[in-house]
């Protein structure tokens, strides 16, 4: 069952991106300090490059949920058999490219949901990433895409949701737009948030009153807090900040 946005607390609505830069005993470190002040951790594809599988059976000994952000995209086969695996090794979230179409969602769908149920397991949140938030109108054109950024996302976000995936990855002003064509139940994750509406190597990026007011559930986090002097006030703020919009929630 998609979980209601209402149920969620400000601090399980912070995805902290995990930085393994210094390595692993600085990744597990991270785990340790903010694994009460946030609700899941990113384990994107250079983390799970380096450390597969140990790393999430880390995180989750340690008390920390994970979002694992590999992006599937392949035929349906294929990335019904890696949904199989995430599943089994009991991640809270991940994510498959929408671009590979409702068949693969499809498939990413049902593998999930037998998988979890073989196993005796909660069933994992799935999304579908829309359009990356390092990519505009002038990249998707230069693509040969014709609709823009969020047309695109739009139409990729109905499209997920026809093939039963919980919710999408979308960022920037797509957000306010796709919560109004899935509705209130379908889950919105946003990435590239920042403290100032400032762009680096993400284009479209926002800060986390804005993207929570737009209509997100979930803010993938990684550079305000980790570069913070204290990582756990930071958390702290951001969710005060974040209960300001939704009124406590």
């Amino acid at each position: 069952m998609t979980m209601k946005r209402a149920n969620k607390t400000a601090r399980e609505r912070v995805i902290f991106a995990l930085d393994i830069g210094d390595g692993w005993e600085k990744a597990l470190s991270w785990v340790e300090l903010l694994a009460p002040h946030v609700g899941m951790f990113k384990v994107g594809k250079e983390a799970f490059t380096h450390y597969g599988r140990s790393l999430v059976e880390s995180i989750n000994s340690g008390g920390g949920r994970v979002f694992l952000d590999l992006k599937f995209h392949d035929i349906p086969n294929t990335v019904a058999a890696a949904a199989t695996s995430a599943t089994a090794m009991g991640v809270a979230m991940f994510n498959i490219h929408a671009l590979g179409g409702r068949e693969m969602i499809a498939a990413a769908s049902n593998a999930v949901k037998s998988t979890a149920i073989k196993h005796g397991l909660p069933k994992p949140i799935l999304l579908a990433v829309t359009v990356l938030s390092s990519i505009d109108d002038a990249d998707l054109a230069e693509m040969g895409f014709s609709k823009s950024v969020q047309e695109l996302s739009i139409h990729l976000a109905l499209m997920a949701k026809q093939g039963g995936a919980d919710g999408v990855v979308a960022s920037g002003e797509t957000i306010a737009a796709i919560r109004q064509a899935c509705g209130d139940d379908f889950l919105i994750v946003a990435p590239g948030i920042r403290e100032v509406q400032t762009s680096d190597d993400q284009k479209r990026v926002l800060t986390p009153q804005r993207a929570i007011s737009l209509g997100a559930d979930y803010l993938v986090i990684g550079r305000p807090i980790s570069s913070a002097t204290d990582p756990v006030a930071k958390c702290k703020k951001i969710a005060q900040e974040m209960e300001a919009v939704t009124g406590g929630k």
